[in-house]
């Protein structure tokens, strides 16, 4: 029997089924070149996809916009090598499919100059690795192999564990809000692999395409990536160290831009500080506890109904007096920008952008309209220099108020009310030619919030020429740090996201984008004061150092927690400003050289395995930050792991349990500056501080930039940079000035030498920095004293701190969930459930670990897997806190674990989650509605009552997914995403069994049931997500007659 498929265009609700629309074969099937060498054939391939760029942009041929990118590689191809040639510099090799795919690829959007991608050098060289390919079915599948024993990082901004091995990833940017460790999609996009070899020389790979690109690591030591053909492939290395291959990258992909000093001070946003006064409160606090900041930020609600580049006339009236109120308190203001415009006639953006023509648009050549925070919403084609400039423009207008930084938030670009969250991809882009031309959304979507950061970061240049632009963008492609910051997104507070913070840090910086940071804190949920307190100690750290919260939420300030965290959080931010000299000469160094600022441990020594899956500490250069991030283990009972040779412990009299603890490694010096309120405060006469540790021959070195900590100078030779020694030469260590760069003087102030010992022990001196400053060395048991001495003192500060409470609940708004306490983990070798009973005992995760895929991701208080008692929406059960009645392992064969939750009426519901090790494939779960207490009155029957299954599915590919399934009458049906809400009873209903299929994974998720308790099934797709409901029948339970239904999931491959 023929399939029934529901969700063409044109689709009436209900039950009345239409065939769905098969789509056109993409254009390599109609045009089939060879993959063999021929003038002619690359012509041809070079006309035609010129001729379908024309006449996509016409409308012409928009049902073939999605496969606009298919490339000289057509037919299917077996295994083979692919063909190099050598670019750029010595050891960057370009590998294609054939010479024909090498002509006809398209411009790149991650290299700084395009041609430099495309541009052979001459070269003796020959790649260490060559990687084969084949093609399938329009997609170009791309293969290294490399020995046993090598780890794979990078891959941009992505959840989850340092090590990349086991993982897969899928490039495409999404509004992934709460994102969990399984989450294979996040706001930005990096197809690019750091592989670091057994012995420690390591190679990078970059799959340069702005497609939907698969990097796939599930197998040891293979690195696959899969996405439409064709795309060239760039290797960098094999080279001696990871750093080599990194600053080789920042020759093709740039290195970051050069940030405002300030803006590497801490900053202090909320989803909103409602009104100006509430900022100015914010700021004047800040002050008052002697607590440093540098930057309030002004999100979204700043605007007038949410239009850009607008002022709400009641709450935020006057921007420029806020802004000279917090310039004066020696504060920045960085406000934010989307990209979706209302479109609105006399909303003077609109109106502008209409006049014109700058607006992405629909295949059928009108602009597209899609909802986001204001309502209807029009989106800039930032892939037109013309709407680039356009949008530069009105930001330098917007400038003109007093902003010193700009946010652009929601440029994945996320769009409401749509399963895909994002725009179609069937729209359009006008590109200019040098970066692609006329292309669909599919090829643009990847780099269009790079491209808006591009046009942000320039009108702000445009505005003051004199004064470097700062902004921070949520979504992103390789390259974008040439243009702006980043964060990690809507993370979640609970203790999860603290540790996946620092590797989640350390990728971006990996795959080539240095200047980021986690939402401390949590931006989603209430943070206990202790984890508030250890994200701020380790956040204090990163390179970008900023605190969020969101709508709802208790307020998330340092002072916010109690006198306790208020104290953590004062220490650790003067940590900050005490090496913020250090962290601003990383910046220049990655700026100017295209060095790393936080590298994972590991780089201390990459032949060392033991330290490659090292997640709780960092470098910041030669200075190491070793963290906990378990809830009841503070740094009091933690022993430290380190790299090999000399590592040397110190503090600033502030070591605390909370608080990272602080090693440099020997062979390094440090400048260290006071603890200013903010960067403003700083001068060039204050005392400068030297921390040295000396290696094994008694050497070390270290450096320091500075200059006007904003500004162009340096680029003409405004600055001082120093290389500062230290030698140990007959029992007395002198340091000195070895060389000096730039036109800068050196400025009259102190020098203050600290030299360590060891155990945080120190000796120091004072003198005048430029002079040769000396130390006499103690005798072997003076040292050992000194030593001994300083060890008791450290222990004795960590016995004596005021520990913050151990508080799982916190006073504030009635009704917040607390999201930092643990879920009970369920897991067996194919699955990983995890469930909060204290809220409506919800699953909110569903990991497959064979397929690396994560079925279901929820926030804690909403979403997930719920039950309800009745027909209507979030009915009791959902929401009430569920007892754990049993939580089993029987003898190693199952784990189970049994909930009940009271749901009123004398009613419990009763669920069982069991993961089997004889049938690990089986997810199982069984419910019921169970009368415990119904009254005599009634006849021992309750209230009418119905059993609803609600589980919220996560699609990674929305436009490829839909539900499938086989009647009881032995219909067959496809439901598609654009069928809206669908019902299935009696006869239609599934035959016991139903499965949610993605074909871009070839994966499907089967859900068998017991068709003798369930009367009907319903399908609701939301934005980015699938509900597959199971309902019992209506009816009233007594003890003897419960509702139940049964059912299990299990992961399916499909051809």
């Amino acid at each position: 029997m023929e399939a029934v498929r529901v969700g063409s265009r044109g689709q009436q609700r209900g039950l009345a089924p239409t065939i769905r629309h098969h789509k056109l074969p993409p254009p390599h099937s109609l045009f089939p070149i060879s993959t063999t060498t021929s003038t002619s054939a690359v012509s041809f391939a070079s006309r035609k996809r010129r001729l379908n760029r024309k006449l996509s942009c016409r409308g012409l041929i928009s049902k073939m916009a999605d496969h606009d990118q298919a490339k000289a590689v057509a037919a299917d191809v077996v295994s083979r090598d692919m063909i190099f040639q050598p670019i750029l510099e010595d050891g960057v090799f370009r590998f294609d499919c054939s010479a024909e795919a090498r002509v006809a690829s398209y411009p790149s959007l991650s290299f700084t100059c395009s041609k430099d991608r495309d541009t052979p050098i001459m070269s003796h060289s020959v790649p260490s690795y060559t990687p084969t390919y084949e093609c399938v079915s329009g997609k170009q599948i791309v293969k290294f192999k490399f020995p046993d024993g090598t780890s794979f990082y990078g891959t941009g901004e992505v959840s989850g564990q340092l090590e990349r091995t086991g993982k897969r990833v899928f490039t495409w940017n999404t509004d992934a809000w709460g994102y969990g460790p399984g989450t294979t999609s996040l706001y930005q996009s990096h197809p690019w692999v750091l592989a670091v070899l057994p012995n420690g020389e390591a190679l990078g790979v970059l799959a340069d395409t702005t497609l939907r690109c698969e990097i796939d690591l599930r197998k040891e030591s293979i690195i696959q990536f899969i996405a439409p053909s064709s795309y060239p492939v760039v290797t960098f290395g094999l080279f001696a160290s990871p750093t080599d291959v990194l600053k080789s990258l920042s020759h093709a992909i740039g290195t970051v831009f050069m940030p405002p000093k300030w803006s590497l001070g801490y900053q202090q946003c909320r989803w909103s500080y409602d009104s100006d006064e509430r900022v100015r409160e914010i700021a004047r606090t800040f002050r008052e506890k002697g607590i440093p900041c540098d930057v309030i930020w002004m999100d979204i609600d700043y605007m007038d109904g949410f239009r850009c580049f607008t002022f709400d006339q009641e709450r935020f009236r006057d921007p420029q007096s806020l802004v000279k109120d917090l310039h004066d308190d020696g504060f920045k203001a960085i406000w934010m920008l989307d990209p979706g415009i209302k479109k609105e006639e006399g909303y003077f953006v609109y109106d502008s952008g209409s006049k014109n023509d700058v607006w992405i648009k629909k295949a059928d050549g009108e602009p597209f309209v899609g909802e986001v925070w204001p309502g209807p919403c029009v989106f800039p084609d930032f892939t037109q220099s013309k709407v680039r400039a356009w949008w530069a423009a009105l930001v330098k207008d917007f400038t003109s108020n007093g902003v010193d930084g700009i946010w652009n938030d929601m440029n994945e670009p996320a769009v409401f009310k749509t399963v895909t969250k994002t725009m179609p991809e069937s729209n359009f882009h006008l590109g200019d030619e040098d970066i692609g031309g006329c292309q669909n959304h599919t090829h643009y979507h990847n780099v269009y919030g790079m491209l808006m950061a591009r046009s942000t970061y320039e009108g702000m240049k445009l505005a003051n020429e004199n004064k470097r632009p700062f902004v921070l963008t949520r979504a992103g492609f390789i390259g974008s740090q040439r243009h702006a910051a980043t964060w990690t997104g809507d993370n979640l507070s609970n203790w999860e996201h603290l540790h996946m913070s620092l590797s989640m840090v350390l990728q971006l910086g990996l795959s080539g984008q240095p200047l980021s940071g986690p939402d401390i804190g949590g931006f989603a949920g209430n943070a206990t004061p202790k984890l508030f307190g250890r994200w701020m100690g380790v956040g204090a750290m990163f390179p970008f150092c900023r605190g969020h919260s969101e709508k709802k939420t208790n307020d998330h300030e340092p002072w916010s927690f109690g006198e306790e965290c208020e104290e953590v959080c004062r220490l650790a931010l003067k940590r900050r400003y005490r090496l913020l000299l250090h962290i601003y000469t990383l910046f220049y160094l990655a700026h100017t050289t295209g060095t790393l600022v936080a590298t994972p441990t590991f780089f201390a020594d990459p032949k060392d395995p033991g330290l490659r899956t090292t997640e709780n500490s960092f470098l910041l250069g030669p200075l190491l930050v070793y963290s906990s991030t378990i809830a009841d283990q503070g740094m009091d009972r933690l022993h430290p792991v380190l790299p090999k040779g000399i590592w040397l412990r110190f503090d600033f009299d502030d070591s605390h349990p909370d608080l990272p603890t602080l090693y440099l490694q020997g062979g390094s010096i440090i400048p260290l500056a006071p603890p200013h309120q903010h960067v403003g405060e700083a001068n060039l006469s204050d005392d400068l501080t030297l921390l040295v540790a000396l290696d094994q021959n008694g050497h070390a070195e270290g450096l320091l930039f500075e200059d006007e900590g904003d500004g162009y100078e340096f680029t003409r030779g405004g600055y001082l940079l120093t290389r500062y020694v230290a030698k140990l030469q007959s029992s007395a260590v002198t340091v000195s000035v070895s060389q000096m760069e730039g036109s800068w003087k050196r400025p009259r102030r102190r020098l203050h030498v600290q030299l360590l010992l060891g155990g945080g022990a120190m000796l120091d001196s004072w003198g005048i920095d430029g002079d040769v400053v000396k130390i006499n060395m103690p005798t072997e048991v003076e040292v050992s004293s000194l030593v001994s001495t300083s060890e008791k003192q450290y222990r004795t500060l960590l016995e004596c701190a005021k520990h913050i409470p151990e508080l799982e609940e916190v006073s504030g708004h009635k009704g917040v969930v607390e999201l930092s306490k643990d879920p009970v983990e369920l897991k067996n070798s194919d699955w990983i459930a995890k469930v909060v009973p204290w809220i409506g005992g919800r699953i909110i995760s569903m990991e497959h670990l064979p397929s690396g895929t994560q079925w279901l991701h929820s926030r804690v208080e909403i979403d997930g897997y719920e039950e309800y008692s009745g027909t209507e929406y979030r009915s009791a059960g959902c929401s009430e806190e569920y007892s754990v009645i049993e939580d089993l392992e029987h003898a190693g064969k199952e784990e189970s674990l049994i909930l009940e939750g009271d749901i009123g009426g004398g009613l419990v519901l009763r669920r069982q989650i069991s993961l089997s090790n004889d049938n690990p494939k089986i997810l199982q779960i069984d419910s019921g509605i169970i009368a415990r207490s119904v009254g005599a009155g009634s006849g021992g029957f309750s209230r009418l009552v119905c059993l609803r299954v609600h589980p919220m599915f996560s699609l990674l590919h929305p436009t490829e997914t839909f539900v499938s399934f086989t009647s009881i009458d032995g219909s067959k049906h496809e439901i598609w995403p654009e069928s809206g809400d669908q019902f299935y009873q009696e006869n239609l209903l599934p035959n016991g069994e139903w499965m949610l299929v993605d074909q871009c994974q070839g994966l499907a998720l089967v859900n068998r049931f017991n068709i003798n308790e369930v009367y009907k099934c319903y399908i609701h797709w939301g934005t980015g997500t699938v509900n597959l409901e199971l309902w019992s029948e209506d009816r009233p339970v007594s003890k003897q007659s419960p509702l139940t239904v049964s059912h299990g999931y299990e992961v399916r491959r499909i051809s």
